[in-house]
């Protein structure tokens, strides 16, 4: 007998497989699973639209605007750009969303979009942390956007395009900015970066686990 396909490869067979019904059926239920899969990241990308701005005015409540007005307001700008992409993303999407070229086509386009989310929110440390802020604050920082972004997402790849530069760059604030609390801060920064990296990849590891099980009456599992 071939070997089923797995979960996430490509859905390429050759002549020979295409006529065994096992392998057939195998693919059928592999793309059903992963058009599910995407569909789910289509429809938890809505809550991420409110969860951004939430996010940005939470931020410039709690650390004030008594350093001036411009530059958090360049900083919301950014995050305000980000927004707005995933919302007319998810415009183009939403009109097909069983269809897996479109839901493929979201995936990228989301990926890149929480890249440069991910860079505008590392640019927060820069522009919208005040002058003095207590130790961790910057880790704080990082830490409730990303884990907000997991978990609402669910899937480590987009965790992990949003959470790299926003590391990046609150490290690079740690080092550079004399009020924060330097080699201290840097190593919290990068102890909870990695700490939600290490939580997600857990997570999707039992999540692929769980999907690997017999499933009822065939339905792909989200």
């Amino acid at each position: 007998m071939a070997p089923m396909p797995a979960a996430r490869e490509a859905l390429t067979l050759s002549p020979s497989e295409t006529q065994n019904p096992v392998v057939k059926l195998a693919a059928l239920h592999v793309e059903a699973r992963e058009t599910a899969r995407l569909a789910n990241l289509l429809g938890r990308s809505a809550y991420l639209v409110l969860a951004l701005p939430v996010l940005t005015l939470t931020a410039l409540a709690v650390g004030g605007l008594s350093d001036g007005l411009v530059r958090p307001l360049v900083w919301t700008a950014f995050m305000a750009i980000a927004t707005a992409a995933i919302v007319i993303a998810y415009r183009h999407a939403i009109g097909r969303p069983f269809e897996r070229d479109a839901l493929k086509s979201f995936s990228q386009d989301l990926s890149a979009i929480l890249l440069f989310a991910g860079f505008a929110w590392g640019a927060g440390t820069f522009l919208a942390m005040p002058t003095h802020m207590p130790a961790g604050a910057m880790a704080l920082f990082v830490a409730v956007a990303a884990a907000s972004v997991g978990l609402l997402l669910r899937e480590q790849e987009m965790l992990f395009r949003f959470l790299a530069p926003a590391t990046v760059l609150a490290s690079l604030a740690c080092v550079l900015l004399p009020s924060t609390g330097g080699a201290l801060d840097l190593a919290l920064v990068l102890m909870v970066s990695a700490a939600i990296l290490g939580l997600s990849m857990l997570a999707e590891r039992i999540r692929d686990r769980a999907s690997e099980m017999p499933e009822l009456a065939g339905l792909p599992t989200a």
